[in-house]
C-alpha cells in the first residue's frame, strides 16, 4: 500500500505527532514562542495542514529517524544522520548500541572520506556551509544536488521540493536564515517533510527541538530565508536534494 493512499484520522494524526516528539530521544521541553507567520506542527491547524498535505512521503521515514542536534552547531550533522538512516545507507557500529549499526551524530565522521571534507572540531565551532553540507553527504554512497538560491528561483525550488516529497527514497535539506522567518538568530539546516498545496506551506522538521517545534512555513518566506548570504561561504544559502546512489 502506498503511503499517499492512507488517510489517517485526526486521532491517529495526534498519535503521530506525539510519536515524533519521542523517537529522537529528547522531547520538546521549553521551546521559544513562534511568530504568527509560522504554524506549529502539533497545533490543530498544523494537524489539519498535514492531513490535507499533497506531498508527504518523506515524513514517514524521517519521523522514525528524527533526532535532536547534540549541540548548537550540529544541525547539519543531525539532518544528515536522519537522511542516511532513512535511505538505509550501510552504517558504522554505534558504540552505545553495539553490536548494532546505525548512523549517529557521534559516529558520522568515522568515515575517512568524510573527515577529508571537514573535521568535527570545525563543525562544532562554526557549523557548515551549504556547499560543505553537500560534500559531506557526498562522502557517503548517495547522489547529491546542491542548489544555491542565487542560481535557482522560488518556482524551481517549489517544483523540485514538491516532486521530491511526493516520492519515496529521496529527501530535501534546507539551509536558511532563521531571522527571515521570524525565529531567533542565524543560519540553520533541517529536512523538509511535507507540502500543503492549498496553503503553499512546507513542513520543516527542525532538529533543534529544544528551541522550536517542527513548523509549517510559507514557500515564499522559506525561499526568502534561503536567499540570504552565508558570510562564511560568501554565497547564498539554498537547498540540497539527496537520494541513494544507483
Amino acid at each position: 500500500m502506498r503511503h499517499k493512499t492512507f488517510q489517517p484520522t485526526v486521532t491517529f494524526s495526534r498519535w503521530l505527532i506525539v510519536a515524533l516528539g519521542m523517537v529522537g530521544g529528547m522531547a520538546i521541553s521549553q521551546p521559544l514562542a513562534l511568530p504568527p507567520a509560522l504554524i506549529a506542527f502539533n497545533s490543530p491547524k498544523g494537524e489539519e495542514l498535514f492531513l490535507k498535505s499533497n506531498a508527504r512521503d518523506d515524513y514517514w521515514n524521517l519521523s522514525i529517524q528524527f533526532v535532536t542536534q547534540i549541540n548548537q552547531a550540529y544541525c547539519g550533522v543531525a539532518s544528515m544522520v536522519m537522511v542516511l538512516n532513512s535511505l538505509g545507507i550501510p552504517a558504522p557500529t554505534a558504540s552505545q548500541y553495539q553490536p548494532y549499526r546505525t548512523f549517529t551524530q557521534e559516529n558520522f565522521f568515522d568515515n575517512p572520506a568524510t573527515q577529508q571534507v571537514l573535521s568535527p572540531n570545525v563543525v562544532r565551532r562554526q557549523g557548515m556551509t551549504l556547499e560543505e553540507l553537500g560534500k559531506l553527504l557526498g562522502s557517503y554512497p548517495v547522489t547529491v544536488q546542491v542548489y544555491h538560491s542565487a542560481d535557482s528561483s522560488l518556482e524551481e525550488f517549489r517544483r523540485l521540493a514538491v516532486k521530491n516529497l511526493s516520492q519515496p527514497g529521496n529527501f530535501v535539506l534546507v539551509n536558511y536564515l532563521r531571522s527571515k522567518i521570524g525565529q531567533e538568530r542565524g543560519g540553520h539546516i533541517s529536512p523538509l517533510a511535507a507540502y500543503n498545496r492549498e496553503s503553499d506551506r512546507f513542513l520543516i522538521l527542525d532538529v533543534a527541538r529544544y528551541k522550536y517545534p517542527p513548523v509549517w512555513v510559507s514557500a515564499q518566506d522559506l525561499w526568502q530565508a534561503m536567499a540570504t548570504t552565508d558570510p562564511t561561504a560568501g554565497k547564498t544559502r539554498g537547498f540540497v536534494l539527496v537520494s541513494r546512489r544507483q
